[in-house]
């Protein structure tokens, strides 16, 4: 297993690696650190023979992964916000990437980018005490890469439902709405999303291989007009100001109750 003080963990368990986004004390957000740690592991782990399948998954049991870092989001500005959105851009990319099975072991909330990179993956595996969603637009963000994803699993009225509202639903409400396969009492999440794994890596190889690669096709050009309007349209929502005033005041209203 890699260092535990590293953002991001790799553990081996009889051929399928267990990648843990390591930040539990932020609920797994997201940083440059997760970004360039999840980038590395999974680049290394599909060109590798160590690995037959991936798990990904969150350290701890609050999260599977929150979203972005919200003290380094609200340290984006106009200037620096093109830059950042493409070093998250290329972290996606590495989990579309992934020619072997990656199963999604979602052991607490998956909002926002964690929510993004759980649907990224082939299979979804969670409990009912879950949340998940797309709560940008309560951030003052638009929802753009997210609502692209999520139409790729849920219809139009639903993806306009939590895109602009920015509610978080719970497993069983993500279960029924086919964003999770695999319903699981909580202690049983990793453990169902290992056996997912191995289940796929049993199965011929390179069928396997390029019916994920025909899923990536006929998808790639989409997400790249996504995240290519994700700049246009988070560079109009910070040039008013707004996302970096609620990010701000949530970090202080955090800040006051760790204190009380």
């Amino acid at each position: 297993m890699t260092n535990e003080r590293e953002a991001v963990t790799v553990e081996m368990a009889d051929r399928v690696a267990i990648v843990r986004l390591n930040r539990p004390a932020v609920m797994n957000a997201v940083n440059d650190e997760v970004r360039q740690g999840l980038t590395r592991a999974l680049r290394r782990l599909d060109a590798g023979d160590d690995a037959a399948a991936i798990v990904l998954t969150g350290a701890g049991e609050r999260a599977f992964c929150a979203g972005q870092d919200l003290e380094e989001s609200a340290a984006v500005d106009t200037v620096t916000l093109a830059g950042w959105l493409n070093r998250q851009h290329a972290m996606y990319q590495a989990v579309r990437d992934v020619t072997k099975p990656l199963i999604a072991a979602i052991n607490g909330t998956a909002a926002g980018a964690g929510f993004q990179m759980a649907l990224m993956c082939d299979l979804r595996v969670a409990h009912p005490g879950v949340k998940m969603g797309q709560p940008e637009v309560r951030a003052g963000l638009a929802s753009i890469v997210g609502s692209y994803l999520m139409s790729l699993q849920i219809g139009h009225s639903l993806n306009q439902q939590f895109s602009l509202t920015g509610e978080l639903v719970d497993g069983t409400r993500a279960h029924a709405l086919g964003l999770v396969n695999d319903l699981v009492p909580q202690p049983e999440v990793l453990a169902r999303a290992v056996q997912r794994a191995r289940e796929l890596a049993a199965l011929p190889g390179v069928a396997l291989r390029l019916t994920k690669q025909r899923f990536r096709e006929r998808t790639q050009a989409g997400f790249e007009e996504a995240c290519n309007a994700g700049i246009r349209y988070q560079l109009e929502c910070y040039a008013t100001g707004e996302p970096t005033r609620v990010m701000q005041a949530f970090l202080a209203a955090r800040g006051k109750t760790r204190k009380e």
